[in-house]
């Protein structure tokens, strides 16, 4: 967008306000970043961040900037550490776009300089699930099981043998559907260290909800136990896991390994694409074997 598109969505957020500069961002994976710095009316001067989402978030909901902005405001009125939503528009710059405050902080490139970051991220993930969603009218979020039985029907005509698809969908095929074990929760739906944001060794801000749905707990803890995996290594997967069932004693865990293989699944045809050095493929790769067959060995107990 140039800059007097972004001056336009400026005087829509808050007329008056000037547009001081903009900065592209890196990281965004399914959506163009961009940092407006904004000084407001009475002089104050206020980062704000803009997310422009790409054509696949487009199809497969073209309210989702809509829906993202209304979801923000509800987890803010929960407590939840998330930022403020500012404007949500369906279409502007031939794409939806979501404006928030921008979160001073990081993502840590290692979980090792946080001594307790498994215990911090499992107990967010466990207040995430803890929402209650029907009181706060979330009713407009997606069923994850719906999504979970699309890509399911969805098979490709050629699998991804290198990270076992084939043998991950049959063996998924033959147990669904599941039957409800837990009560459905908020999901955040892509947890994993890269959408959090740490400042002075805490947790402060989940980020990139976009991909939020309804469904069973579980989803989001597998989701997690991969991603930390590929970051951290066994323990640390261990760790967080261990710190959620301590959380979440009330929850049946029995379905875990086949929720670990549709994580497994996500990364199937895409993990090549995803731009990774050699060796950090090659790592993620070996990783991803490990926790695949780890999976399929629990399933058949």
């Amino acid at each position: 967008m140039i800059r007097e598109q972004w001056e336009q969505v400026v005087q829509l957020i808050e007329p008056g306000a000037k547009l001081l500069g903009t900065r592209a961002l890196q990281g965004g994976v399914s959506a163009q970043v961009t940092r407006l710095d904004v000084e407001m009316p009475d002089g104050a001067v206020r980062k704000l961040l803009a997310r422009r989402h790409g054509e696949a978030d487009r199809s497969r909901n073209p309210q989702i900037a809509q829906h993202e902005f209304m979801l923000l405001q509800r987890l803010k009125a929960a407590g939840l550490p998330v930022p403020a939503p500012y404007i949500a528009l369906d279409r502007f710059g031939g794409a939806p776009l979501l404006v928030t405050e921008f979160m001073e902080g990081e993502v840590l490139g290692s979980m090792e300089n946080v001594p307790d970051a498994m215990l911090q991220l499992a107990d967010r993930l466990s207040d995430i699930h803890q929402v209650a969603w029907e009181r706060h009218a979330l009713h407009f979020l997606p069923k994850q099981n719906d999504g979970c039985e699309a890509r399911l029907n969805k098979r490709p005509e050629r699998m991804d043998d290198s990270l076992s698809e084939g043998r991950i969908r049959d063996a998924l095929e033959a147990v669904w559907p599941l039957p409800q074990a837990n009560r459905d929760v908020l999901l955040h739906g892509d947890f994993w260290p890269g959408n959090v944001i740490w400042k002075d060794g805490r947790i402060a801000s989940l980020i990139d909800w976009e991909d939020a749905a309804i469904g069973d707990p579980l989803f989001d803890l597998a989701n997690a136990r991969l991603e930390l995996l590929w970051a951290s290594g066994t323990d640390a997967m261990d760790g967080f896991t261990q710190r959620y069932q301590t959380r979440n004693p009330g929850l049946d865990y029995s379905a875990l390994p086949v929720w670990d293989l549709f994580a497994a699944l996500k990364p199937a045809s895409g993990l090549s694409e995803w731009g990774l050095p050699p060796d950090i493929e090659r790592q993620m790769r070996e990783k991803h074997r490990l926790f695949t067959e780890h999976a399929l060995a629990r399933m058949q107990r």
